[in-house]
């Protein structure tokens, strides 16, 4: 095995589940997430030799799998819009999950997409916003906006009573 492809084992066996996980908050669906962080590790394999030194992989795989979530939903929007059948998505939910989990879950799935791609990045993953701007391709005071408004949109569905994380100003 060559040291390119013996890297890219290593960055796959690092990061793959963490991928896995992004691709499911954002979807709530374990296939499309799988898939998701599937192609998104072919791209970072194909763009390795390139990608390697000079940039981060991991950040350059989220991105990619951001953007492919976006290009899906976009492709659904199309189909939806030409009245092609589609059953709507619900989230899954999983086995062991209290019922504080499932309401903050519901409330996060409802979310409008930008808002939920910056709180997951932002929370679950506990990227810096530099580092979120980057991978959603947007300026670092957008990811601050977005930020503020999910977390109040979070505080006003699910009341005074559940800890909401403050914001990073």
């Amino acid at each position: 095995m060559s040291d390119r492809e013996t890297e890219f084992r290593s960055f796959f066996d690092a990061e793959f589940r963490s991928l896995r996980r992004i691709g499911y908050l954002l979807t709530s669906d374990w296939t499309e997430a799988e898939d998701l962080a599937q192609e998104a590790m072919v791209r970072v394999y194909r763009a390795w030799a390139r990608i390697r030194e000079r940039e981060r992989p991991a950040v350059y795989a989220r991105a990619v799998l951001v953007n492919r979530h976006r290009s899906l939903l976009r492709r659904a929007k199309v189909e939806a819009k030409h009245a092609i059948a589609r059953q709507p998505d619900t989230p899954a939910v999983v086995e062991g999950m209290g019922e504080d989990q499932i309401v903050v879950w519901d409330a996060l799935a409802a979310l409008p997409r930008r808002e939920r791609e910056a709180l997951v990045l932002r929370y679950y993953e506990d990227l810096p916003q530099a580092e979120i701007a980057k991978v959603l391709g947007i300026p670092v005071g957008t990811v601050k906006s977005l930020t503020h408004r999910a977390l109040g949109r979070l505080r006003a569905v699910l009341g005074p009573d559940v800890h909401v994380p403050a914001e990073d100003r």
